[in-house]
């Protein structure tokens, strides 16, 4: 299930990016034009509106070092988690192709693998583009741009069928956004993301003689038996990047994807307290609460 929700007023949460997918306004040498009409969202796209130093060692006592009793051992201390080392060649998809692992793109429309969730800031809106390849959903800004690029956001959903190690094919998640013409990187990492193996990479690049901005993120989710490459892309126009921060920010930071299930439980209630011998009617007469002082006259 894919939840977007709607935000009417975001925080800025750091530097906004950019997608491979280039939505073009009509005129320049974008990438594509825009889809014209839009079309409304799928039927079974959820839309939710949110509002939006070191001391002198002393001297030992031999004495009393025969007759202390024993200290018990320190706790051993788990290793760090293993990072990621970045690849150096190879895509995703080569990787997965490489390992023999078949990837199977899923559409919106009835999807239930998975619990998605896509901010869509004001003046976005969900629209159909066929210049990206296997889309899961794009959203683009309807109402900013600069006359030759409208920012964007686009998510792709693969079902990864075959075997492999997640943390392996991780480590492969820079090589696409690395291969953009003129690539000029401003920030990457490999931490986890939601608890799954992650790769994101932020950075500017060169198409059709424009400078774009862009964050990518790729996610392998383990859903039950399944396993799935979930990738947002969000792209926009380097001289639209303060215009646009609040959306785009609101996108990439806002963005979650976890396995479906149930929600969690409501909290319990608080008890009553604990039973006391020496006051036995304090747990069925808690104590009130203190008044306020009385002000002097």
């Amino acid at each position: 299930m894919i939840t977007i929700a709607r935000n009417w007023r975001v925080a800025v949460g750091g530097v906004a990016a950019a997608s491979a997918a280039v939505l073009g306004l009509a005129g320049a040498n974008a990438s594509a034009d825009p889809i014209v009409p839009i079309q409304p969202a799928p039927a079974t796209v959820t839309v939710t509106v949110t509002p939006d130093a070191m001391a002198a060692s002393a001297p030992v006592n031999q004495a009393a070092a025969q007759v202390a009793p024993p200290q018990p051992a320190a706790a051993p201390v788990p290793p760090p988690a293993p990072t990621v080392t970045p690849a150096t060649s190879g895509t995703l998809a080569e990787f997965f192709k490489q390992k023999g692992v078949a990837m199977q793109p899923q559409k919106a429309a009835g999807f239930t693998g998975l619990n998605l969730v896509l901010p869509m800031p004001r003046g976005w809106s969900v629209v159909p583009d066929p210049n990206v390849p296997d889309a899961f959903t794009v959203l683009a800004d309807r109402l900013g741009g600069d006359g030759l690029y409208t920012s964007n956001a686009q998510l792709t959903v693969y079902k990864l069928v075959g075997d492999f190690d997640p943390k392996e094919a991780i480590s492969h998640g820079f090589i696409d956004s690395q291969q953009l013409s003129n690539w000029q990187p401003t920030d990457a990492s490999m931490a986890d993301f939601g608890g799954f193996p992650s790769s994101l990479i932020e950075g500017t690049y060169l198409e059709n003689n424009m400078t774009l901005n862009t964050s990518r993120r790729h996610v392998i989710v383990q859903s039950g038996p399944d396993r799935y490459l979930v990738s947002l892309f969000v792209t926009t126009a380097a001289s639209q990047v303060v215009a646009t921060a609040d959306a785009t920010d609101a996108i990439v930071n806002g963005f979650k994807v976890t396995p479906p299930g149930p929600p969690p439980p409501p909290p319990a209630p608080p008890g009553p307290p604990p039973f006391d011998p020496a006051n036995p009617l304090a747990s069925l007469f808690p104590p009130p609460a203190p008044a306020d002082p009385v002000a002097p006259h």
